[in-house]
């Protein structure tokens, strides 16, 4: 299990800021490193029982099986912080960035595509992969192969909210090169607003746990004017990029591996993490499976 760390006396770096909808942020020192600190947004939106989300947990999983997968995301620990004398898990995010090294999120790049008729935030996905093909600072290819594997990815998380605004590249201003930027912001992974309520019910009825796999969450990219439903796009094999990333990322799904993960993780109750290792374990049966083998 990783050691439970307490985030509250770390040094904060000012003059770092951070933005996006999904809770509070602060950069703070921790063994010698920057990181960044999300703190989970409020659930009170929804008619759970959760006084904040498990978006925090859901950022550290998440990122945590891209990695053993072999996508590269951002590394991450859980943790705790005081916050007027109320105790928060939080998620440490590394700083992935520098002095030199600067982060483009990929609404910026699809801005500078300036014959396009849409702009940087839209996610309709013919528009996407006309700017994947038509941006200069990382091999096409190459960024084609990395979208569709995050898209598997996701499918497999049930990310709800990979948007322009939470991907990129990183951009190197002394050497004038740029690199796809790790993977983060994987807090819309896993249900985050799922209380143990929900959690239950999902591992108890069946047909709960087709609706959350069949139906919802879909991916905030769209087709037709509609949200990907994750399920029927990878099942129809239609998308041979897609078909491809589904190739590549299937066998290095180590389930066995993610649930002795899941096991380890601090701050979870055993309701919770039966629940994440259900939810990863049939999402990957019921919406990858069947893909891959009708594929290979």
């Amino acid at each position: 299990m990783q050691n439970k760390v307490d985030f509250t006396n770390c040094r904060q770096i000012f003059g770092r800021a951070y933005n996006g909808a999904n809770g509070k942020k602060i950069a703070i020192e921790y063994d010698g490193e920057r990181y960044m600190l999300k703190f989970p947004p409020s659930g009170n939106k929804k008619p759970t029982e959760l006084s904040y989300t498990n978006s925090s947990i859901s950022e550290h999983i998440a990122s945590s099986i891209f990695n053993m997968v072999g996508v590269k995301a951002q590394k991450t620990l859980l943790g705790t912080f005081n916050v007027n004398d109320k105790v928060k898990i939080v998620c440490a995010c590394k700083d992935f960035t520098s002095k030199n090294i600067i982060l483009y999120d990929f609404c910026s790049i699809k801005n500078t595509i300036i014959d396009s008729e849409h702009n940087g935030s839209g996610t309709k996905l013919f528009d996407i992969l006309e700017t994947i093909e038509k941006q200069q600072f990382v091999n096409p290819k190459e960024l084609i192969e990395h979208f569709w594997n995050v898209f598997v990815m996701d499918a497999l998380l049930g990310n709800f909210d990979r948007h322009n605004g939470n991907w990129g590249f990183l951009f190197d201003d002394e050497t004038q090169t740029a690199e796809i930027a790790p993977v983060f912001d994987c807090g819309s992974c896993l249900l985050p607003q799922a209380d143990e309520k929900i959690m239950r019910k999902f591992i108890e009825n069946e047909n709960e746990r087709n609706a959350r796999i069949f139906q919802f969450p879909t991916s905030a990219i769209k087709k037709n004017d509609r949200k990907i439903n994750y399920y029927d796009f990878i099942a129809s094999v239609e998308n041979i990029d897609c078909n491809q990333a589904v190739l590549r990322i299937v066998p290095k799904i180590d389930l066995e591996g993610i649930y002795s993960f899941i096991d380890r993780t601090p701050y979870i109750s055993d309701l919770k993490k039966e629940f994440y290792k259900i939810y990863i374990g049939e999402r990957c049966e019921k919406i990858l499976l069947p893909a891959y083998r009708r594929l290979v």
